[in-house]
């Protein structure tokens, strides 16, 4: 059956009422608070993998924070230590050379002599003087807080930013030679390697990440994997198939909740079948009085010219009403049978402009004193009709078409067209017509949005002004409507007419083109 879509003549609006397709409103009632809730906020299965995933990020974070920054000082240390022995033998180095005599004036080439190693250089200061092994970095490279330590006679170390780098300087006294050594070592390839670090930590923890959404993922499919087979039992008897029993398998957790459930619809099942008993016997027993007084009726209607004034009157009281209680007997006994699950279809493949037609002269509606009146109002076949075909159980559409038309008579003042259309629309071709909607527009007050879907329920009566609440009707009519249809395969739902009143709009599908069909 295919959904609602925007079509020009019958399509469901914003305020039209779902379809009705299933045997018992209390299903559909079910069916639509179900997926209420689930669209309310994620579900068991997506928040337990929200909590693993949740869990593997906090998890993998802190075990990279700890792991770079434990890694980060132990690199910073290593190198640290080994600078400090390079610029230590680089100080031994200078001081030696520096008590030799006529090295004085050579203090340049020895500090260049020095092997600093890459991305470093030497600072010396000497006889009052500053000696470097560049000529943009001097005495003011190094921090003035180290150099007053080395100065005064204790070696220092210190982390700093020269510019944009990292650097660690090492300052070593010479007292000896009256003379401080400065070794400024750049922290380049360190600062790479933890950025690699970082970056490896950051995809092992992207990676536990998704490794524990996936975890949770399974985890909660195997947790709630029993109760998917709760869920399609719950589903299949809010569609009315109550002989679904759950198989609760060798899960001792699963046991007691199957035993209940399975018993519970049992209970239920049995209250269904007890009271579809009781109907279908008491209106089976009614039959025969009705007959009855049907026919003294009759005999009575032969005789009404010698009857009374008054008794003439109370003849058409008693005539209407018999005619009212006769049909909703009939109603009662059709409904059993859809209870019982016994109603079978008997189908036809017609031409669908010519089936409504014949329908709607069939569904004079019903007056005001229970008899029937002429059918005044147009049948309207939209384009691309002709030629299509339906199968259908053409007893049963009549009856739909009696049902709704009754309906508008009884309450809504009548109908004042049927259209039958083709959905999609459109004559062209262009797109493959998949189903016939046949659309009862009356001239109503209309039907309140909270009620249209309570209308195909049984017994149910509308609010509006008294209309419906004190409606000559069965209650039986539209549910009668709904279960017709649900057994063709269509649906059925309600929206405002385009101008006044109130659209019933009926949509069964068509036989697809290449079947070869023949009746049964």
């Amino acid at each position: 059956m295919a959904p609602a879509e925007q079509t020009a003549d019958a399509t469901p609006s914003a305020d039209a009422a779902p379809p009705v397709d299933g045997p018992a409103m209390a299903g559909a009632r079910a069916r639509r608070i179900h997926r209420t809730r689930l669209s309310g906020g994620l579900g068991l299965r997506a928040r337990v993998t929200a909590t693993f995933a949740i869990g593997a990020f906090a998890l993998s974070t802190i075990m990279a924070g700890i792991t770079y920054f434990a890694a980060r000082q132990s690199f910073l240390n290593e190198h640290q230590a080994a600078v400090q022995r390079q610029a230590f033998a680089n100080a031994s180095l200078i001081q030696s050379s520096l008590r030799s005599p006529g090295t004085g004036t050579q203090v340049n080439q020895l500090i260049e002599s020095v092997d600093t190693g890459p991305g470093s250089l030497s600072v010396l200061r000497t006889g009052g003087k500053w000696y470097a092994t560049s000529i943009s970095v001097g005495q003011s490279a190094i921090p003035s807080t180290e150099r007053s330590l080395v100065l005064s006679g204790t070696p220092a170390s210190q982390v700093f930013s020269l510019g944009e780098t990292p650097t660690i300087v090492i300052g070593v006294p010479l007292p000896a030679v009256h003379a401080a050594y400065f070794e400024v070592f750049s922290l380049n390839e360190l600062a790479g390697t933890l950025r690699t670090l970082a970056l490896a930590l950051a995809a092992a923890a992207l990676v536990t990440t998704l490794a524990g959404a996936a975890l949770g993922r399974w985890a909660s499919g195997r947790a709630l994997r029993p109760l998917a087979g709760v869920t399609e039992a719950a589903v299949a008897i809010a569609g009315g198939r109550l002989n679904t029993r759950v198989e609760a398998g060798d899960d001792v957790d699963l046991q007691e909740l199957a035993s209940a459930f399975n018993q519970m619809t049992a209970n239920l099942e049995e209250r269904i079948e007890r009271e579809a008993r009781f109907t279908s016997d008491v209106s089976h027993e009614l039959r025969s009085p009705l007959t009855t007084l049907t026919a003294t009726v009759a005999v009575l209607e032969g005789h009404r010219d010698e009857l009374a004034p008054r008794a003439r009157r109370a003849l058409d009281l008693l005539d209407g009403d018999l005619r009212r209680f006769t049909r909703m007997v009939d109603d009662l006994l059709e409904i059993s049978r859809f209870d019982a699950g016994s109603a079978e279809l008997s189908l036809d493949e017609v031409d669908p402009g010519e089936l409504v037609r014949r329908a709607v002269a069939a569904s004079s509606p019903v007056g005001a004193d229970a008899g029937r009146t002429t059918v005044t109002f147009p049948v309207d076949v939209g384009p691309g009709v002709e030629g299509l075909r339906l199968r259908v159980d053409k007893r049963r559409f009549e009856r739909v078409m009696a049902n709704l038309v009754d309906n508008a008579s009884l309450y809504a003042g009548g109908v004042t067209r049927v259209i039958v259309a083709r959905h999609p629309p459109g004559a062209n071709g262009s797109e493959t017509a998949r189903s016939i909607r046949v659309i009862v527009e009356d001239r109503g007050p209309g039907v309140p949005l909270p009620e249209r879907h309570h209308l195909f329920e049984r017994f149910y009566r509308g609010t509006r002004s008294g209309q419906r609440a004190s409606s000559e009707g069965t209650g039986l009519g539209l549910s009668l409507v709904a279960e017709h249809v649900r057994l063709h395969g269509g649906s059925v739902w309600i929206e405002d007419a385009p101008e006044h009143g109130t659209r019933f709009i009926v949509e069964l599908p068509l036989v697809p083109a290449d079947t070869d069909w023949r009746p049964s």
